[in-house]
């Protein structure tokens, strides 16, 4: 296996067994054609961590109704935001990516190899562990960019990497982070993100924290999910010296007529103009860097909605992307993950 390809046992054990850091995120679809996107839907909604239900009936609704119809409408949503370059969430992955490259280097003197996989779509998770596999990794540190644990994400990521570990000759020693919602610099990073943009565009009446949804049976079921996001919120606002009226939770994203969590981020957005509030901030501390989620949907639909509803300014307030208190941030936590590997 490639563990040896480039190293002798003698070597590794002596130079210290090497480091490989495997980053992840959701994915996205190579093209933002129906074709693509239909390929891409198809992975996600197939994860029966995404979907909890009978698999025969799921089956059935996915590919004789979802997938004949949700990916055109998707494939335009997806082009109203792509780049030159490509899908925002892999360009802002790829420099976050090069960033955590530069700072490793600076930090640690021992080997450490860092790839970019996604959960779905391109690069996978297969080729991101055989990335690391070409480099003799022993040791291997998992990375998912989901701030608060879900079983929708953070555990799908798990899962994944553990069937593809199954196929290996090789295993790794793993270590796995699954969440981060009270670390530090992560809250102050995000506290200095709102700073600046109120700093460079004025402060609004409301500052909306949306997360992404999930169905209220999901965690029902067990999934912290909302309680991480509600953790992340206080220590956000505590952060900030937030008063209880100047901020708010809410969820976006609903799909289908069962119920999600709750507030809704559309229905608050409809309601706040009646309420007083004649101008919104909107930030989504659960997104590591901005996706079609971020700028199509809450940069754009959303904003659409509160002006339509009497609001008079809406403003999105960027993910956190591969700014330099990101960077730095990440690199404390992955150094915290890897003490005792790294001497």
């Amino acid at each position: 296996m490639a563990r040896y390809i480039n190293n002798s046992r003698e070597d590794i054990y002596q130079n210290g067994e090497p480091i490989g850091i495997l980053l992840t995120n959701l994915g996205t679809p190579n093209q933002p054609d129906t074709a693509s996107v239909r390929r891409y839907l198809a992975e996600f909604l197939s994860d029966p961590r995404i979907v909890e239900s009978p698999r025969w009936l799921w089956k059935m609704i996915l590919h004789g109704v979802i997938l004949r119809i949700r990916p055109r409408r998707s494939a335009k949503a997806y082009r109203s935001i792509w780049q030159d370059q490509g899908s925002p969430l892999l360009i802002h992955s790829r420099q976050q990516l090069a960033k955590l490259k530069t700072s490793l280097a600076h930090r640690f003197s021992s080997k450490i190899t860092i790839a970019l996989a996604m959960r779905y779509g391109q690069p996978s998770i297969a080729t991101g562990l055989d990335e690391l596999a070409q480099k003799g990794i022993t040791r291997l540190l998992v990375l998912p960019l989901y701030p608060q644990y879900s079983a929708t994400t953070t555990a799908s990521i798990f899962d994944e990497v553990s069937a593809q570990l199954q196929k290996r000759r090789f295993v790794p020693e793993l270590r796995f982070i699954n969440h981060y919602i009270r670390e530090k610099g992560y809250i102050q990073a995000l506290a200095n993100t709102i700073q600046r943009h109120w700093n460079n565009h004025g402060r609004a009446d409301k500052l909306l924290l949306s997360f992404h949804g999930l169905p209220k049976r999901y965690v029902d079921a067990g999934d912290p999910y909302a309680v991480e996001c509600q953790t992340t919120a206080h220590l956000l606002a505590e952060a900030l010296s937030l008063k209880t009226d100047e901020w708010e939770l809410s969820f976006q994203s609903r799909v289908g007529r069962e119920e999600w969590l709750q507030p809704y981020c559309v229905e608050r957005l409809e309601q706040l103009p009646g309420e007083g509030v004649k101008s919104v901030d909107v930030i989504c501390p659960g997104f590591s860097v901005d996706c079609l989620e971020t700028l199509e949907e809450i940069d754009c639909e959303n904003r659409d909605i509160f002006i339509k509803a009497g609001g008079q300014s809406y403003s999105y307030i960027p993910a956190l992307n591969d700014t330099e208190d990101h960077i730095g941030f990440l690199t404390d936590l992955l150094d915290k993950h890897l003490q005792g590997w790294i001497g």
